[in-house]
């Protein structure tokens, strides 16, 4: 989310004239845009903004604009008082302070004929994204519910983020259609949880319908979404992605932990049952589907027996993807004030390698199917010398090639597996073969 709220401040930065420097001496507008899951990240977010103080003082007309959860949607007024260097404090995925204060300011506001230009035939629900990636960015983020009503107990973001709000569908559609025009070959769409995408609107589209919009958006070639929830992935959702070409047969759906009083305690609304319940559904309507799942090691009060629970329950299911975590004291979270942080450091961290040398065999076992076999990759970046890319169940490829692969979806044959990533060769398109064939027959 973080990123394509990034994204959306840089479009509309562009839209006023203003270009990305890499050197932050060159810079006229500096934002920082923040995250604040975890205590960590807001006390890397308040060093950088602090280290900022001086580069304001030397250059005051630099304009510093200080973004995202650590801002929120409201309750602003100690950052300004402890920030008074700070210019512009923007909620998240919200641009428009920054561009108010930029516009309202004449000596401040650059316009450059030829970039207005450039964009003029785009209306408002367009992104345009930063000159940098203008063609060569592959897979985008697009968010499409804001904020989260739902408040499970070890998380800030409904805090920080407000309450839910669906994007209107035809802005969504408008600015997938941009990315598209830009070079975009895969969207995602997000939201904290996106199975709720049109809940809080009145007979407004649910998520199903969404995807079939977006999968008749020329130009896109893959979509994936996340984070899905238990209690809303409905059948008529898994339904859509087992028949809608376009959309990816990778699932994020977290469970959290493995034994349903600590799943209660974070007011997840579920039971274990139930969500291994979820798991045989999904692979029952989409047979080929990939899996990914998250998981709080160390959540208050968990004992050995509810953590062997959730290693267990991971040993059964044979997940692909397991997004491990140890649980950290969030301030301003009911975990934080009506629950003790009682299980030790060293323990949290024994749990969560337990998990992680577990999940790495699991991979290890998923992927080594995938032996000799062919996938369809789309490739996004050359890495050190090979080109990466994805396959539909979202697993890392990389292969071999002196050609630029960025943005094709190529068969490849697979050569090589282990845990986290695979390798192979690259296979003859079979689209490809009647032309090749008749050009060589021409010449």
């Amino acid at each position: 989310m973080n990123v394509a709220d990034s994204q959306r401040v840089a479009s509309a930065l562009e839209r006023l004239g203003y270009q990305a420097t890499p050197m932050i001496e060159d810079a006229q507008v500096i934002v920082l845009n923040t995250c604040v899951v975890r205590q960590s990240a807001e006390d890397k977010a308040m060093g950088r903004v602090t280290s900022l103080k001086p580069l304001k003082e030397a250059r005051p007309d630099v304009t510093i604009n200080l973004m995202g959860c650590m801002v929120g949607v409201k309750g602003q007024e100690k950052l300004r008082a402890a920030l008074p260097y700070v210019d512009v404090f923007s909620p998240p995925s919200d641009p428009d302070p920054l561009v108010a204060h930029l516009t309202q300011d004449d000596s401040r506001f650059i316009e450059l004929q030829d970039t207005q230009q450039r964009f003029d035939a785009m209306d408002d629900e367009t992104l345009i994204l930063p000159a940098e990636e203008r063609g060569s960015l592959i897979s985008a983020h697009v968010p499409v519910v804001y904020g989260c009503s739902h408040a499970c107990t070890f998380c800030i973001i409904p805090y920080r983020r407000g309450v839910e709000r669906s994007r209107p569908l035809g802005e969504i559609i408008a600015e997938i259609r941009s990315l598209a025009a830009q070079g975009v070959k895969e969207v995602t769409l997000l939201g904290q949880i996106v199975d709720r995408y049109g809940k809080d609107v009145p007979d407004g589209p649910n998520l199903p319908a969404l995807l079939r919009h977006v999968n008749d958006v020329e130009g896109i070639e893959r979509i994936r979404f996340l984070t899905s929830h238990p209690n809303w992935m409905t059948d008529e959702l898994l339904e859509a992605v087992a028949s809608l070409p376009k959309v990816m047969p990778h699932i994020e759906v977290p469970v959290q932990a493995g034994d349903d009083e600590v799943l209660a305690n974070m007011k997840r609304g579920y039971t274990v049952a139930e969500y291994r319940t979820l798991v045989t559904r999904i692979r029952r309507i989409i047979p080929h589907a990939s899996i990914a799942t998250d998981i709080i090691v160390g959540f208050p009060g968990e004992t050995e027996a509810q953590f062997e629970g959730t290693r267990q329950l991971l040993a059964e299911l044979k997940l692909d993807v397991a997004h491990l975590a140890r649980y950290s004291t969030r301030e301003g979270t009911v975990a934080a004030r009506r629950m003790v942080d009682d299980v030790p450091e060293d323990e949290k961290m024994r749990r969560l390698k337990v998990l992680d040398t577990q999940q790495e065999g699991i991979l290890a076992e998923i992927n080594a199917r995938y032996m000799g076999e062919t996938v369809t990759v789309l490739f996004e970046e050359e890495v050190r010398g090979r080109w990466k890319g994805r396959t539909e169940t979202n697993k890392l490829v990389f292969v071999q090639s002196e050609s630029s692969l960025r943005g094709q979806v190529l068969p490849v044959q697979i050569t090589w597996t282990g845990p986290w990533s695979m390798q192979g060769r690259l296979l003859p398109d079979p689209a490809a073969l009647p032309i090749l064939i008749e050009q060589i027959s021409v010449s």
